[in-house]
């Protein structure tokens, strides 16, 4: 078993600046981080601190002049964080607390590591596995870290939230064809274009949508629908008070597929965007669901073999013994349910607003 850092009464907790944390989540957010924001208070600043390791380290190893050297830095500064020494930066002293208090094993954080590696190198996919396998490591780690952060860690619970990690990130996939073909990355399965007669390399040159495309779009979002299903599962095993995020996130991504399939399955010249008020619909009714509970989880579902090397990763317990909820620097203002709505309305269009200046930047103006 991989390790993690011990809990006693004599680790220290680090201090950091949260509010440095939530301007980095503000500023952007990854796939399902959104799940996050419908949580409890007393759970949302934990998911705040993970996110904000998160989304530097992808952008040092994504953005920066040499992936590798990003890597060996970020890997150091892991070995600080479990060694509980965490350096200077508000991100890694806050992820240190989280490693701390939830007892979040090493590997999953570098199996994402290894995900925001994959794509700085330009990895190909062959199989569906293959992207399954990507997704499990830059989508169901942190599916697997927000269920320790909610301090459920049995199997099946496990399983399923890594499930929905990656339904997510195929959903994604499938929603951006077009622009990470624009970019010069194809998360197609490779043999899908050799048994359809095309050549994956001169299409990525020059994509351009026809019902091929669309067959391709349709596959992954009817593999995507599969593992919702599963996702859903695990819900029953949450703390109530947690469900209402998890179905909201898993409602909102599904409702991306179903608005790609009634356009046409068209992602290569469009990209698909839910309304808000039909978020704020599907989030209403993530509550109603999420408090009735009517998904048990069924023993007899076999983990994701993609995902089965993250569940074996986290070492069960059986009680608690973390820091008190709300103690410490993880204190922040409750707030009522409407309330955790409109905020996360309110970011889900500020995530809207950094995709489309992301994937489009204004032009720059010369100055007169």
């Amino acid at each position: 078993m991989p390790t993690t850092l011990p809990l006693n009464a004599d680790t220290p907790t680090p201090q950091y600046d949260l509010a440095a944390c939530r301007a980095l989540m503000r500023g952007g957010s990854k796939s399902f981080f959104a799940a996050s924001l419908l949580l409890p208070a007393r759970l949302r600043a934990p998911a705040t601190a993970l996110y904000a390791f998160c989304r530097l380290a992808d952008d040092a190893i994504d953005m920066g002049d040499d992936a590798h050297a990003a890597m060996r830095d970020l890997e150091n500064r892991l070995d600080a964080i479990y060694a509980g020494r965490p350096g200077a930066l508000d991100a890694d002293r806050a992820l240190a607390h989280v490693v701390h208090r939830f007892s979040v094993p090493r590997a999953l954080l570098d199996a994402l590591l290894e995900g925001f590696l994959w794509d700085a190198q330009g990895r190909r996919y062959d199989t569906l596995d293959d992207v399954e396998d990507y997704g499990a490591r830059v989508a169901g780690t942190v599916g697997a870290m927000m269920s320790l952060i909610m301090d459920t860690r049995s199997e099946t619970a496990l399983a399923r939230a890594c499930e929905l990690g990656v339904a997510m990130q195929l959903t994604n996939i499938a929603r951006d064809i077009g622009e990470d073909a624009r970019n010069g990355r194809l998360y197609i399965p490779r043999s899908w274009f050799v048994d359809a007669g095309m050549d994956a390399d001169a299409w990525l040159r020059h994509p351009v949508f026809d019902e091929r495309i669309a067959g391709f779009t349709g596959r992954l979002l009817a593999r995507a629908q599969q593992l919702y299903k599963r996702g859903a599962y695990g819900v029953g095993e949450l703390p109530w008070d947690c469900r209402p995020a998890i179905q909201a996130a898993r409602l909102v991504y599904a409702e991306i597929g179903c608005q790609l399939q009634r356009a046409g399955l068209d992602s290569v010249n469009h990209r698909t965007v839910v309304s808000k008020p039909r978020k704020l619909y599907l989030i209403a009714r993530a509550t109603a669901v999420a408090v009735n509970a009517p998904y048990p989880s069924p023993r007899e579902l076999t983990a994701l073999p993609a995902i089965a090397f993250l569940v074996q990763a986290v070492e069960p317990r059986t009680q608690a013994h973390g820091l008190a909820a709300g103690s410490g620097s993880w204190t922040v203002p409750e707030r009522n349910f409407d309330q955790r709505v409109e905020w996360m309305v309110d970011l889900f269009g500020r995530l809207e607003q950094k995709d489309r200046f992301h994937h489009h930047p204004p032009p720059v103006r010369e100055a007169a």
